[in-house]
């Protein structure tokens, strides 16, 4: 199985942010030009880039449309997401030239929906975010921009969509995004677990290139790369090379 190094840029108000935790309140500024953001990862040799428009996973609308489709210009691979919540959306990012469309809360909220959509479109085009945080030992799944709790679990819903036809499965440890802590090598080493048949991109506290290298020996199918890269921990062609 390849190993994809695939960095981040999530847009709030048409600018570079990251947000601690997925805390709005939290939010630090690197750029207020995210084309310029990805012509240099594409310079620098990556091959495809996670966007998450910000507003849109809050709002359920795509917020920052305009701004996606300046980044898809220059050649880039893209999966987007961040306001999905109709198969018109889906489409509105196709039309722009996005790769691949991130589900998260309607993946949650309503796996009958994207499971029709997975029909539809093909696994290849669609990536799950199951986004996590553990509380009493149960990996539940935050949505709507990780302000709300769902009910269903990560261990229910990872295995389900296995089975119903999806093949990438984006999942962050939300403790550890923008924290700088590494990644949670025992959630990947679960999911590898209760469903291996997924691509895993890891996500959240990447620090160092060691920390790939630990996650890429857990198995997962590729990481993403935001607040490291941004503040210059390292370089993503020191990160594509190990």
């Amino acid at each position: 199985m390849s190993f994809e190094i695939i960095p981040a840029i999530d847009l709030r108000d048409g600018r570079v942010v990251r947000l601690r935790q997925g805390d709005y309140a939290q939010q630090t500024t690197y750029s207020n030009d995210p084309a310029e953001l990805a012509r240099r990862y594409l310079h620098d040799g990556a091959s495809w880039l996670h966007v998450v428009d910000l507003d849109g996973a809050r709002s359920g609308k795509l917020d920052n449309l305009a701004v996606i489709r300046a980044m898809v210009a220059d050649g880039l691979q893209v999966q987007a997401g961040g306001g999905v919540r109709e198969e018109d959306d889906l489409r509105r990012l196709f039309d722009v030239g996005v790769q691949r469309v991130v589900l998260g809360s309607v993946a949650i909220r309503a796996p009958e929906t994207v499971a029709r959509w997975l029909d539809t479109w093909g696994g290849d085009r669609l990536t799950i975010a199951l986004d996590t945080r553990r509380i009493d030992d149960r990996w539940t799944l935050p949505s709507t921009g990780w302000t709300a709790t769902e009910t269903r679990t990560l261990d229910e819903l990872a295995p389900w969509y296995a089975a119903h036809g999806a093949h990438h499965l984006l999942c962050t440890d939300i403790e550890r995004d923008g924290m700088l802590a590494g990644f949670n090598l025992e959630l990947y080493r679960h999911l590898a677990d209760i469903a291996p048949e997924l691509v895993v991109q890891a996500s959240g506290g990447v620090r160092s290139l060691a920390d790939i290298r630990a996650v890429r020996d857990v198995g997962v199918g590729g990481v993403i790369l935001g607040r490291a890269l941004l503040e210059g921990r390292f370089t993503l062609e020191d990160a594509l090379a190990c």
